[in-house]
């Protein structure tokens, strides 16, 4: 994975704009010709000009702020310094408020192409700037050393403890994105047992419909738990399903999984990004060892808590189409088993 940075020859700072350009964009502006400010975009990132990039960005915003609609150009420029520019300029606009308009979360965005160690001294104490760290993490970094400075937004460790798997990341291009899942494991028809009777929903039900509230609060999704006294079929069954196929996972594909579906809005929700993500299998996995009244969990304890549950894929034998999470687990030690469904197609 490239990675740019200040020391990297490739990234030094360009010349001056060109007298052109600056004509340019007071006329585009002047206009409020967005296809026209698109195109400067471009230009100035494919001439490395990140200080007249970033020029375009304030001059737009100030145009929003008197009443002209430049607010397209402004989003576009600041998620490209936030992808390309050296570390320099992408920490510098990782405030609050940024990247509303972004195709994902400006410290997610940021995060893909730059190391925390070299975002550390740019970013703005708050919020987006720890969330970058986070965002550093689960793409392996220890982000420990320097801390980050801000608010304990998701009061995880910033390093990986060694149960945790390689997660599924968001891949950001200039004008698109890619939202990777997981692999699928293969799946095989299975006997359910007759449904049984459904227990009131607890600590980890309200977990596992937390990992999709972006597709069912902020899209057209769906979900459904169901907590049995029983083993992860017992619970699969309570959610109605005829026919399924299904295949046991170990624990780290479970966490990547929950992790994947908390970092994604679904259809049309928006996305928290992988960090956020980690978060939501972590709050699963602290239900289900009954700590999350002792937040932050040890990591050790909670890797135990892992090793002690049994997890299930599942799909129900029917068109599956668009986003969606199927998923049981089983405590063995207390005979007791959750499922979800959640889609959004």
């Amino acid at each position: 994975m490239t990675t740019v940075t200040d020391a990297d020859p490739s990234a030094d700072e360009a010349p001056p704009p060109p007298a052109d350009f600056a004509e340019a964009l007071d006329r585009a502006i002047g206009l409020v010709d967005l296809d026209e400010l698109l195109r400067l975009v471009d230009g100035r990132c494919a001439a490395r000009d990140w200080g007249g990039l970033a020029r375009l960005r304030e001059r737009c915003d100030a145009g929003n702020d008197a009443g002209r609609q430049l607010w397209p150009a402004a989003a576009h420029a600041e998620y490209r310094l936030a992808l390309e520019a050296p570390a320099s300029h992408a920490g510098a606009v990782l405030t609050d408020g940024a990247g509303r308009f972004s195709p994902g979360p400006l410290p997610e965005v940021a995060a893909q192409h730059h190391e925390w160690r070299d975002l550390a001294a740019h970013v703005p104490p708050g919020a987006p700037g720890v969330l970058a760290a986070h965002e550093r993490v689960v793409r392996g970094e220890d982000c420990r050393d320097p801390e980050p400075v801000g608010p304990a937004v998701l009061d995880l460790p910033l390093v990986l403890a060694p149960w945790e798997p390689e997660y599924a990341l968001a891949e950001y291009r200039s004008h698109d994105a890619d939202f990777l899942s997981p692999a699928r494991p293969v799946l095989a028809a299975v006997e359910l047992p007759r449904a049984g009777t459904r227990v009131d929903p607890d600590d980890t039900a309200d977990a596992l419909l937390e990992l999709v509230r972006a597709w069912t609060a902020g899209s057209d999704g769906r979900a459904d738990v169901a907590v049995v006294d029983g083993g992860a079929l017992d619970a699969v069954a309570a959610l109605g399903p005829r026919q399924v196929r299904a295949a046991p996972i170990d624990g780290r594909d479970a966490v990547a999984w929950m992790a994947w579906a908390a970092a994604s809005g679904g259809a049309h929700g928006r996305r928290s990004g992988a960090a956020a993500g980690r978060f939501g299998a972590w709050w699963v996995l602290g239900a289900l060892g009954g700590t999350l009244d002792e937040w932050p969990p040890d990591p050790d304890d909670l890797g135990a808590v892992l090793r002690g549950l049994s997890w299930l894929a599942w799909e129900a034998d029917e068109p599956v189409l668009g986003w969606r999470l199927h998923l049981a687990v089983e405590d063995p030690a207390r005979g007791r088993a959750w499922a979800i469904t959640a889609v959004d197609a």
